[in-house]
């Protein structure tokens, strides 16, 4: 069943292999790679191949690295404090893996967002728990809230790059009120926004 909320998602239209996948494969996927990055934790040159395949998807797919590292960039500092902070309190190996891992994670889920329509995404979700329906499950309600948490992650990061860019435009600093402040209020404006269009199609309930 088509929810029909394709505005809501980031989803760029295209021909390559990765759009023709179907969405339930590349959920799959997202779930393997989860659940190998507990394996994965020591393992940094896995790690590191893992995420040359993902780089290796986007150029497959007709988008530039660039866009990649755009939603990556503002995770930035807190890659490095994980890494520091594995470093110091395991090994070097486990400084790389461990935010290259979850660099990984973050980079896929933009990649699957960006080639798959978000009503395609939640259909598979609601599919999935349907069976949960018997026990008081909603299923639209789970998978349209899956799907919001993965939308989340790359435009949350491309707000911050589009803040910290201009917030060096005008001031050449790098105040950190600043910075939160008008994130706080685009990511609000951007909420504001998506309950909108929910409510629009019927989700007030």
């Amino acid at each position: 069943m088509a929810i029909g909320i394709n505005t809501l998602g980031l989803y760029r239209q295209g021909s390559s292999v990765l759009h023709r996948v179907s969405a339930w494969a590349k959920l799959i996927g997202l779930v393997v790679l989860g659940a190998a990055s507990i394996w994965l934790q020591s393992r940094w040159w896995l790690v590191l191949a893992v995420l040359g395949l993902v780089v290796v998807g986007y150029l497959v797919a007709g988008f530039p690295v660039g866009l990649m590292f755009k939603q990556l960039r503002p995770m930035i500092w807190l890659l490095v404090f994980i890494a520091v902070m594995n470093w110091w309190s395991f090994d070097w190996q486990r400084g790389i893996a461990v935010p290259g891992m979850i660099a990984t994670l973050v980079a896929a889920a933009g990649l699957v967002t960006l080639t798959t329509p978000m009503s395609a995404l939640i259909d598979v979700v609601v599919r999935a728990v349907g069976p949960l329906r018997r026990f008081g499950v909603d299923p639209e309600r789970v998978g349209l809230t899956l799907m919001l948490g993965i939308r989340c992650v790359p435009v949350v990061a491309g707000l911050a790059s589009e803040v910290r860019e201009a917030q060096i435009a005008r001031t050449a600093t790098h105040s950190f009120r600043a910075f939160a402040v008008p994130l706080l209020v685009r990511a609000l404006r951007d909420a504001d926004a998506i309950g909108d269009a929910l409510v629009a199609r019927g989700f007030d309930d």
